[in-house]
């Protein structure tokens, strides 16, 4: 009896333990929140699904910040059976499985709105989700944001200058330089320049640019996680321009750029021609690849999966990732919006917001 009851105790210390360690493991998750974007579109339709989902508790505590009433007519819409919690603070939330937390901002008059349609409340409302949960991010109380989806339209009928997040958070957090990445399964993808013309991108060419930008790259995948990444910086021309025959660029600048990084200590590996660059870190052979103009990454990461595609903003205070589309007022409020996107975009916050958040406190 003695030995039954000492096994007894023991099982019941072990037990003790256990549950120690997993609720320590629970409040160790981060808190990433997510505004739900324009309300028109569907970006609150992908907000209720996916951040009711287990796959996002296992990784994480999302929570959404919005206006309750259209998250319920999302909901409805989409024939979800959850339970909505409206919190203040995000340590107040009830996180797990079914369970949307919210913070109510209220913004959006029902007897006016529409789905689908361009409006002015929809835009000052949608920036103010992205401001509240700026403010969040800032305070400390979260490590992460995951942005779904606006609408430059509405954004401008309400009188808002910056048309996209990373402009708006630009200027919420005072933010010279910030860098965009797209990454699909483990490929990461940055981009020298972004919306400018073809001739343009050709003509911002320079070695002293590619040498700014990788070294951004480099210091941006130090932040999330990756020690000593090997980078690669992707040809311009056609086989990198046969040493001039096809274009000079890789001759004149991005060759120049190579060697001098590698004299600083750079692991960079270019320039690899476009057609087997992306293909091999892919695969693994390189941490990051810094694509040299809009279409050449944007094809590379679209073409493996656009679904999967996310896009994360580096050189913010906190990290943020978003989905890879528009607001679809085509099909918005009719339940058949696909959160796959907010899924893997939430997902690839979870995963890189803690290291994040240690390099960024390393830093100050």
């Amino acid at each position: 009896m003695l030995f039954v009851k000492k096994h007894q105790q023991r099982n019941c210390r072990r037990f003790l333990k256990i549950s120690c360690l997993l609720e320590v493991k629970k409040l160790a998750k981060e808190y990433i929140v997510i505004p739900m974007g324009d309300p028109a579109g569907i970006g609150p339709e992908i907000s209720v699904k996916s951040a009711s989902k287990k796959q996002a508790y296992d990784v994480a505590n999302p929570v959404v910040v919005g206006d309750l009433k259209i998250l319920q007519k999302a909901a409805q819409a989409d024939k979800i059976d959850v339970d909505f919690k409206v919190i203040e603070h995000l340590a107040d939330g009830d996180y797990r499985p079914g369970v949307v937390n919210v913070i109510d901002l209220g913004n959006v008059d029902l007897s006016t709105f529409a789905y689908g349609k361009v409006q002015a409340q929809c835009g000052q409302a949608a920036y103010e989700y992205i401001k509240k949960c700026n403010d969040i991010c800032m305070s400390g109380e979260a490590a992460a944001m995951t942005t779904t989806t606006i609408n430059k339209e509405a954004l401008r009928a309400a009188g808002i200058k910056e048309l996209g997040h990373t402009d708006i958070l630009s200027k919420l957090t005072h933010t010279q330089n910030p860098l965009t990445m797209f990454q699909v399964h483990d490929m990461r993808v940055f981009f020298y320049s972004k919306h400018v013309a073809l001739r343009k991108a050709c003509e911002l060419i320079t070695k002293e640019g590619i040498k700014k930008y990788v070294h951004l790259m480099d210091d941006a995948l130090d932040t999330m996680g990756i020690e000593n990444p090997h980078v690669a910086v992707a040809g311009l021309n056609p086989h990198c321009g046969e040493g001039g025959l096809f274009g000079d660029e890789e001759v004149k600048y991005i060759e120049p750029a190579i060697k001098e990084l590698q004299a600083e200590g750079v692991d960079v590996t270019g320039p690899v021609a476009a057609q087997s660059v992306f293909y091999q870190a892919l695969h693994g052979r390189y941490d990051g690849v810094l694509s040299l103009y809009h279409d050449q990454g944007h094809i590379a990461t679209e073409t493996v999966d656009p679904n999967l595609t996310v896009s994360v903003t580096h050189n913010l205070p906190y990290l943020r990732t978003s989905v890879d589309h528009g607001t679809a007022f085509d099909i918005a409020g009719k339940g058949i919006a696909s959160e796959v996107s907010l899924d893997e975009a939430f997902q690839v916050a979870a995963k890189y917001a803690t290291a994040f958040k240690k390099k960024a406190q390393a830093r100050k």
